[in-house]
């Protein structure tokens, strides 16, 4: 990452910390293509175990299944990279981690390979749900390389979780 964009990245998790904890809302994070960048994007900051209960990354989909209780159905349904997955995997989320209240999830295809003409690397799909409310989706695609579609995703992610929490 750039220089510019690694600020970005960091102001914008400050803030999401800072925000949860005046709240008081612990999170708890699902993520796949991002393979853990969203979690260690808020654990740079001094103060984050005050509001983040666990990030899970559930690349394969064995793993959602197992950590998160995403369904077969769901999986054999719509695939690991769709809306009803990420809506799944934030309901795993805060089904297994009860002391969150916030839950946030992103899957996608970053590529340079795996992605069809239904579903074209930089596909990426993003949830935030409230813990007793739906949840909220949007997905996205982002051009440019694996990395680049990672870091996007990250930017996407942490961008939800902060409007969520204002």
């Amino acid at each position: 990452m750039t220089d510019n964009a690694t600020m970005i990245i960091s102001e914008l998790a400050k803030a999401i910390i800072k925000l949860a904890s005046e709240k008081n809302v612990m999170l708890v994070l699902a993520e796949s293509c991002t393979g853990g960048m969203i979690a260690a994007a808020l654990t740079d900051i001094a103060g984050s175990s005050a509001v983040l209960d666990r990030g899970l990354v559930t690349y394969s989909n064995q793993a959602k299944q197992d950590l998160l209780g995403v369904s077969d159905d769901i999986l054999a349904s719509y695939g690991a990279v769709s809306a009803e997955t990420a809506i799944a995997m934030t309901t795993g989320a805060l089904l297994k981690t009860p002391a969150a209240r916030l839950a946030a999830s992103v899957t996608g295809i970053a590529g340079p390979g795996g992605g069809s003409q239904d579903k074209p690397v930089g596909l990426v799909h993003f949830s935030c749900q409230w813990r007793g409310k739906p949840a909220v989706h949007d997905h996205h695609i982002f051009t440019g390389d694996r990395d680049s579609v990672r870091k996007k995703s990250l930017y996407k992610l942490l961008t939800m979780i902060y409007n969520e929490l204002k």
